[in-house]
């Protein structure tokens, strides 16, 4: 899919933004959902523009729409999650990388090195796989508590391991006994 949506720096116009508008067919969605470890991508569409940014530098600005099919990680039934966000890179002209490893990294994530070429469809996997659920979950699907104990042995209970809601109930008990 990138060779198509590859754009050569050296031929961008310095005076306009480039637009561009990707909406992979099905075969393209179809390999991004395996990739991407997913049920199924129902829809995906990527538009925006790259434009100059200072003398040197380019911006990517988009929109990522998408409708993602995956399974809830609680009841295990499929599930759609419909993701739409803005996404902005940043491809600066000097940006210096140090070979020490411990230089921190610089906290903006959206600047890159520019290079040669700015492909928005590898922008657009990128952005798309950072903001697929890790652990999607349907509205209202909650996790019981599982209690395991051996027989005849009063099993411990997530509450039994809070130690003030122990004392909660003591002091609710004694005043209890205060009163009568």
């Amino acid at each position: 899919m990138t060779d198509s949506t590859t754009l050569k720096v050296s031929d961008l116009p310095q005076n306009r933004a480039t637009s561009f508008d990707l909406q992979p067919d099905a075969k393209t969605l179809e390999t991004l959902a395996q990739e991407l470890d997913i049920k199924g991508l129902r829809k995906l569409r990527f538009t925006g523009s790259v434009s100059t940014k200072g003398r040197r530098d380019w911006q990517l600005s988009a929109t990522l729409g998408a409708t993602v099919l995956q399974d809830c990680v609680v009841t295990l039934e499929p599930m759609t999650t419909r993701i739409d966000e803005k996404v902005e890179r940043i491809f600066v002209s000097e940006l210096s990388e140090s070979d020490d490893p411990e230089v921190e990294m610089d906290a903006d994530e959206r600047i890159e090195p520019l290079q040669d070429t700015i492909d928005p469809s590898v922008v657009m996997i990128e952005a798309l796989s950072l903001l697929i659920p890790t652990y999607p979950r349907k509205d209202g699907a909650e996790l019981g508590e599982a209690v395991y104990s051996q027989p005849g042995v009063a099993p411990m209970r997530e509450e039994d391991t809070k130690p003030f809601a122990g004392l909660a109930a003591l002091k609710e008990q004694l005043n209890q006994d205060n009163e009568s």
